[in-house]
């Protein structure tokens, strides 16, 4: 529309800006028409809301009636006339790297617009995904990267993946680049989950990695993992309760291109799939057709992250977006720092935990807090060695265990990435159950283990009772099919708060499938899943009880219980209440119950049940 004459402002009201406190006109909406210009500061008053034009901020009344604003940034540093936006036309235009200065207002921004950008990834693989365990549970997790593995934003999803997948991403970006390997190029994605060489968690969940690229270079790399219900190994579901190595557990991916210039490579992904059914005793994949699936489904959710990453390069200038992941990682470094020299200055540089898994063998930590820079070291002397079972963990799994406790510590909004260990330093026992041999059997470390290590980690910063301990996995299947999913339990009580009960805690998050799509997909019948009251830990603030689970197979299954805190109870804390042990049950035919212990695997026929009692949460204080 044509311009017109300055519209006459209906008053004047005193407002503050970053200037200062200034004398603005205040217009009436309904007095503006198309053409008028309303330079700011001012303000605009609308029936159903305000709007407050910033300094050197511009409003056109569009023909439409609309108000079109031009927002400007002055580069208050060189005290000159010439602005600078923060954003640019389109990626070719960018600041020099000296000119990004850390704004909290745009920290804040992009710090919500990566974690959106990887909650968009999770929608996108949780509609095409196919199978219940990461379409229903939503057993995934999806990040953003710079470009040297570096975790940078996640969405909330599980926080025992998210530590773990920055080791596989900086594994990938190492291996493909290093002397004689061909390099990553565009098109192509790579896949991985392999624990104790690739950084992975346990071999069920794998990772799909995208390189993110911008003019012909790798910029950032996106990735997500999921859980994949069967991978092979010796029984259906691929978390064996009695494995003693890792081949026993399924299909192991080192480093695999899942794609290469643009084609998805399914006779190579099928072939690793299936190898384990070439060891005696052992089966490939039983579930083919769902993992092709849903690696096909992580590849498009990155593929969308993707997307939405060019899209911000496109409109901030890559120096702008590179320069605030770092701001963004460093503000998380600097609100865990300012945590531990606030702890340290409370309660002492030297903090020291110990707990035990069911079967003895302990977990120690003791932590030493530099009050002066906030650095730390987390040493794990003490642990006991890796164990002939399953439940050793890959050290990329206490990092997980170990950040996501960090985070839950600072009491700001900070999203949980890198920058959260930069202030940690690790000391780990080789071959220990936290740092075991390339063979060991380690399915359960991820699930079980790294439970016990948040819970040990929380002990030493007494920041509250343990919680469940454990993630209570269950299994069934046959030749034909595999299901895994984990049950809730109580969660542990703190200083100002009741334990949550029938709730996956710490670094579990997924949900519970439906009854009604369970009893659908799978030939069982949900008989019994309620609260189990009382079996929380007493105390001033009760800890959270656990759930009863009772499953009828409608035909023969192979059904596998791989469960912690059956023996040794979920201590309280401050005078609360230790809280009460899971157990775990098969009900014969005839009516006797039978106790299976933590760890079974067995065939149960039709008219039988499985009974699961998790544990709950320890109380907190002494009851008045």
């Amino acid at each position: 529309p044509p311009s017109r004459a300055p519209p006459i402002a209906t008053s004047t009201t005193k407002a503050y800006f970053e200037t200062g406190w200034a004398e603005v006109p205040v217009y009436k909406f309904e007095d503006l028409e198309p053409g008028h210009e309303i330079p700011g500061p001012s303000i605009i008053v609308q029936s159903i809301s305000t709007i407050v034009l910033e300094t050197e901020c511009c409003a056109v009344v569009t023909s439409d009636g609309d108000l079109d604003i031009t927002v400007s940034h002055t580069n208050k540093a060189d005290k000159n006339d010439d602005a600078v936006s923060i954003h640019s036309a389109d990626g070719d235009v960018e600041m020099a790297e000296s000119e990004v200065k850390e704004d909290p207002v745009q920290l804040s921004i992009f710090s919500h617009r990566f974690m959106g950008i990887a909650e968009q990834m999770g929608r996108t693989l949780a509609r095409t995904a196919i199978s219940v365990n990461i379409k229903e549970r939503l057993d995934f997790s999806c990040a953003l990267f710079t470009l040297d593995g570096g975790l940078v934003a996640n969405a909330p999803h599980i926080p025992v993946h998210l530590g773990a997948m920055q080791s596989a991403v900086r594994f990938q970006v190492e291996y493909w680049s290093s002397e004689g390997r061909e390099g990553i190029k565009e098109g192509e994605v790579l896949v991985s989950n392999h624990p104790q060489l690739a950084g992975g968690s346990h071999l069920p969940d794998i990772t799909v990695i995208t390189p993110v690229f911008h003019k012909g270079k790798i910029i950032f790399f996106v990735a997500s993992r999921g859980h994949h219900s069967d991978i092979g190994g010796i029984s259906p579901g691929s978390m064996p309760p009695h494995s003693k190595r890792l081949e026993d557990e399924g299909a192991m991916i080192v480093a695999f291109k899942l794609v290469k210039n643009g084609q998805f490579q399914e006779q190579g992904i099928t072939d690793i799939l299936n190898a384990p059914g070439k060891l005696e005793g052992n089966s490939g994949t039983r579930n083919l057709r769902d993992n092709l699936s849903d690696l096909r489904a992580q590849v498009a959710a990155n593929n969308s992250g993707i997307r939405l990453l060019q899209q911000l390069v496109n409109e901030y200038g890559l120096n702008v977006v590179q320069s605030y992941m770092t701001f963004i990682q460093h503000n998380a470094e600097s609100s865990v720092r300012e945590m531990l020299k606030s702890f340290a200055r409370e309660h002492g540089a030297r903090a020291h935990a110990v707990d035990h898994m069911d079967d003895g063998t302990p977990i120690e930590l003791t932590i030493d807090i530099d009050e002066a820079t906030g650095d730390a070291t987390f040493d794990f002397t003490g642990t006991g060695p890796q164990v002939l079972g399953n439940h050793n963990a890959p050290p990329a799994v206490t990092y997980s265990a170990v950040i996501y406790s960090l985070r839950s510590l600072v009491g700001l909004d900070i999203p949980l990435n890198q920058g959260c260990l930069a202030p940690v330093k690790f000391v780990i026992p080789p071959n220990s159950l936290l740092n075991p041999s390339d063979d060991a059997g380690v399915v359960g470390g991820n699930v079980l283990t790294s439970q016990r290590v948040v819970d040990v980690v929380l002990r030493a910063f007494k920041a509250c009772a343990a919680s469940q301990g454990c993630m209570n996995n269950l299994t069934f299947g046959d030749d034909r099919f595999g299901y895994y999913e984990t049950i809730a339990g109580g969660a542990g009580a703190g200083p100002t708060w009741e334990g949550r009960s029938g709730v996956h805690t710490h670094c579990t998050n997924t949900r519970i499938t439906d009854p009604e799509i369970l009893e659908r997909r799978y030939p069982v019948v949900l008989r019994q899943f309620a609260l189990r009251k009382g079996s929380g830990g007493p105390g001033k603030h009760r800890g959270g009880d656990g759930v009863i689970r009772e499953i009828e197979p409608l035909r023969p299954l192979v059904m596998s219980i791989l469960s912690e805190r059956r023996t040794l109870h979920p201590y309280g804390m401050a005078g609360g209440k230790e809280a009460e042990c899971g157990r775990n049950f098969l009900i014969r035919k005839d009516g006797v119950v039978v106790n299976i212990g933590g760890r079974c695997s067995a065939s149960i026929d039709v008219g039988e049940r499985l009974r699961l009692e998790t544990p709950g949460g320890g109380g907190y204080g002494k009851e008045d």
